[in-house]
């Protein structure tokens, strides 16, 4: 497959470069200059176009979630606007479309773990241009899957696995916020996900294909339980630890409010595509193992 990704040091175009060149694919990763999200809608479908792709993968956002709160025009245009023209772009092209989501587009309140079904609800301006995003997608191109995931760690780019690490390094104990509870899932597990969905769209116009899915790790997790699962999995390995103290999100404010429950209901996912994301715990390890691994080669990764 050519599989056209946008965005370039993001955790999932990293994976996906990655993980397709090992399956045999054509990755092609278009990100600033070349594509912006916040560029003319004409300007991102020529880019698009010229690129030719089997499938397009869109996974470039804005995703800087508190300081979206003091920049909504922006994380709109990056959010709502580009994955607009990126859909209008597949539709001319007649390839199918893979919109990555986010468990934000909920408040949280659920008791249970949520379901494609669920009303989206969400609270802070990230939250509510990624669901925008999602409905642009959806209404502009119907050959479309939009993937909703959640609180993803991979050894690319920023993220809560290498700012553990990182403060492990610097002090004895980490302050982490406990009472908030999600699906710890790995880019790279992400990555295989959506190149079986894009072999899948490929290969079959079931309409059941397409829509709304959740993939998300197996398991679930506090934000201190997935620290103290780091240091657990770095120590073993030499790396690494810290105790976790455990807090209140009131005693960690944030600008954006966070949903006190982002757990992600896969069912569907698994039902349809036959695909169930492995346990995090067991992930982890995986993503630990490497990140060690560049310490130790003086931070050089291959991609």
């Amino acid at each position: 497959m050519r599989i056209v990704v946008t965005g370039r040091e993001g955790q999932v175009a990293r994976s996906l470069q990655e993980l397709g060149l090992k399956r045999g694919h054509e990755i092609v990763a278009l990100a600033r200059p070349l594509l912006d999200l916040t560029a003319r809608p004409s300007s991102i479908i020529a880019v698009l176009e010229s690129a030719r792709p089997e499938v397009i993968v869109s996974a470039a956002a804005y995703t800087a979630v508190d300081k979206a709160e003091n920049e909504p025009e922006l994380a709109r245009a990056a959010n709502e606007t580009g994955p607009s023209a990126i859909a209008c772009a597949a539709r001319k092209l007649s390839v199918p479309m893979i919109h990555l989501s986010t468990d934000y587009v909920f408040d949280g309140s659920n008791s249970a773990s949520y379901v494609e079904e669920d009303a989206a609800n969400p609270q802070s301006v990230y939250g509510a241009t990624k669901f925008a995003g999602e409905k642009a997608v959806l209404g502009e191109y119907a050959n479309s899957v939009i993937l909703r995931t959640s609180w993803v760690y991979s050894p690319f780019g920023n993220n809560f696995v290498k700012t553990m690490l990182r403060l492990a390094r610097e002090r004895d104990e980490v302050r982490v916020v406990g009472d908030q509870r999600g699906t710890p899932t790995s880019a790279i597990d992400i990555a295989d996900t959506v190149l079986l969905i894009a072999s899948e769209l490929l290969s079959s116009a079931d309409g059941s294909l397409r829509g709304v899915f959740h993939s998300a790790g197996s398991g679930e997790a506090s934000w201190a339980e997935f620290a103290q699962e780091i240091f657990a999995i770095s120590a073993t390995m030499g790396g690494p630890s810290a105790t976790v103290r455990t807090i209140t999100a009131a005693e960690y404010p944030t600008l954006a409010r966070r949903p006190v429950n982002s757990r992600l209901n896969s069912d569907r996912l698994a039902r349809v595509y036959g695909v169930k994301l492995p346990d995090w715990q067991h992930s982890l390890q995986d993503v630990v193992q490497r990140l060690m691994t560049a310490d130790a080669t003086g931070g050089v990764r291959k991609l």
